[in-house]
């Protein structure tokens, strides 16, 4: 315990039991340990704080008026020692997580429900974006840690997660359904609608890196919407397979010909200065 909270407890308690002998007593220090604390006090401040006699001590006037800052101060220090002992058991936290709609959607529920059973007091703020946006977040201090895109900006952390592999999606009846798996360069003969935002995503990196060039006919970031606009044959598209789980629509699902996918990973600032309540987070992750 910090010195300066014993002499002042020292100081309230003396005061509260108008002897130093009591006050050592409640305190379990000895009575020369508590008279040579409000020594100290008055010698720091230059002021007497009691007089003494045979009858006990009594506060002079000076130590009237200063005895409520004191009592303010251990006040203030108790509530900061029971946050503490509250944050070390994990009796309290905040988790500000940043991730991507899929993950919030298919992985999220099944690690938070895990970790809830052992720390139930912990909250959590989620803020959905797209790669670039989780990881600026990450970096700047806003959010404790950020599931996305590896690889990320170069002063992150990053914890491997899985390969999430990037599957056709075709309405049903189309042509390519007949195959076993679709040809990229098959889906530029078809209008096509893109899962894009900001920075180019993995999906116009696999185009560019056959020197295909497929035809755009809508972009967007919602990936509900594009399978909605491929269930009503508007176009054909490429979505992440996580995105694909649990798929509310009448689309058909195929692989592609070729390796395409994106590794999914959890990113944070620096995992020594994480606070308590993210360091048993990330023992929960395989629950995803």
């Amino acid at each position: 315990m910090d010195t300066n909270i014993l002499k002042y407890m020292a100081f309230i308690k003396t005061v509260e039991t108008g002897s130093f002998t009591k006050a050592a007593a409640a305190l379990n220090y000895s009575q020369s340990g508590i008279s040579r604390m409000i020594n100290d006090l008055e010698k720091e401040w230059g002021i007497a704080l009691m007089e003494r006699s045979r009858a006990g001590v009594h506060l002079t006037s000076d130590g009237m008026q200063l005895l409520p800052y004191a009592k303010n101060l251990c006040a203030a220090y108790n509530k900061l020692q029971m946050q503490v002992d509250e944050l070390s058991d994990l009796q309290a936290g905040l988790i500000r997580i940043a991730a991507l709609t899929s993950v919030a959607t298919h992985w999220l529920p099944n690690i938070i429900k895990e970790f809830q059973k052992d720390y139930p007091n912990i909250d959590y703020e989620l803020f959905l974006g797209d790669y670039s946006e989780i990881g600026e977040w990450v970096s700047d201090g806003s959010v404790d840690c950020g599931f996305t895109r590896l690889p990320t900006l170069p002063d992150l952390e990053t914890i491997f997660l899985d390969q999430d592999k990037n599957l056709a999606i075709l309405p049903e009846g189309h042509p390519l359904t007949e195959l076993n798996k679709v040809p990229v360069a098959a889906l530029c003969d078809y209008p096509f609608l893109l899962l894009e935002k900001g920075p180019k995503a993995e999906i116009t990196e696999i185009f560019e890196s056959y020197g295909l060039t497929p035809k755009i006919f809508f972009t967007t970031w919602d990936d509900y919407a594009i399978m909605s606009m491929v269930e009503s044959g508007l176009g054909i598209s490429v979505l992440p397979q996580l995105v694909l789980k649990r798929v509310p629509y009448r689309i058909v699902i195929k692989e592609l010909d070729v390796p395409a996918s994106r590794d999914i990973g959890l990113v944070l600032k620096d995992k020594k200065t994480a606070s308590l309540a993210v360091k048993r987070f990330l023992d929960y992750l395989h629950y995803r």
